[in-house]
């Protein structure tokens, strides 16, 4: 019988977004797991505060992914620690929170380059180096806006609508190739994007009401469906968008 234990020893990892949120969580998740992990964002002092935290093999890259011409030299730099990822986790995010009738072309250009453009061409220049080794995963992070409209969201339900068929897409090219492409779509956690929610604790009790568990998320809540998809343990899954959200989607 084949062991499922999802220990990620000899892995090399890359997350997107790093410094903050679900995505130093998803990094420190990783190097519990014997990863060696490349924190990639913008803010190189959070970076070292996830690092110097954070026990195992790490190593930090700061760079704006929403700059399209940093990209070539970013992808160049998570490589020099460790060598080319076998793992590659898309968590970076933003939300504008503009309401339909005030989207700017700014906000919209900024939101869908970071939210979608971002995770296909990191991961387009990362899996050659993966179907060489015939192992490679990818997880993106879609969103309960994938499916759901929800007030001041049209930009970034857009580019999370977009991360769930972008998910399928690469599933469908490079699964044949040993890389497995899903997406985990996080309900309400207490993050930098979620703060306003968070803040408001009226709203932040409806929603967790909402939830079949009857609470809203916890970062801890994340690790097992993350270590999942990123893991031999999900060899025969590709293509699929898992809602980590207690059920708020059920009801």
């Amino acid at each position: 019988m084949p062991s499922f234990a999802c220990d990620l020893s000899g892995k090399i990892a890359c997350v997107t977004g790093a410094s903050s949120g679900l995505g130093r969580k998803s990094a420190s998740v990783l190097a519990d797991a014997g990863a060696r992990v490349v924190g990639i964002a913008r803010r190189q002092d959070q970076l070292d505060a996830w690092q110097s935290e954070t026990p195992g093999n790490t190593a930090t890259v700061a760079a704006d992914l929403s700059d399209r011409s940093q990209l070539p030299a970013t992808i160049l730099r998570l490589a020099e620690p460790f060598g080319p990822p076998d793992i590659l986790v898309n968590a970076a995010g933003i939300n504008t929170r503009q309401p339909a009738d005030d989207v700017t072309a700014d906000g919209w250009d900024q939101t869908i380059d970071l939210n979608l453009r971002v995770p296909f061409f990191l991961a387009q220049a990362l899996v050659g180096q993966m179907r060489k080794k015939g192992w490679g995963r990818i997880v993106n992070f879609a969103s309960l806006q994938s499916r759901r409209a929800f007030a001041g969201g049209i930009a970034y339900g857009a580019s999370k609508g977009g991360v769930e068929q972008l998910t399928r897409a690469m599933a469908e090219a490079w699964s044949a190739d040993g890389i497995n492409a899903n997406a985990l779509a996080p309900g309400f956690f207490p993050t930098e994007l979620t703060g306003p929610v968070f803040s408001d604790i009226e709203r932040s009790d409806a929603l967790a009401r909402q939830t079949c568990i009857g609470r809203n998320g916890t970062m801890d809540d994340i690790a097992g469906p993350l270590l999942f998809f990123c893991s031999d343990a999900s060899a025969y899954v590709t293509g699929q968008v898992l809602f980590v959200d207690g059920g708020f989607t059920a009801k």
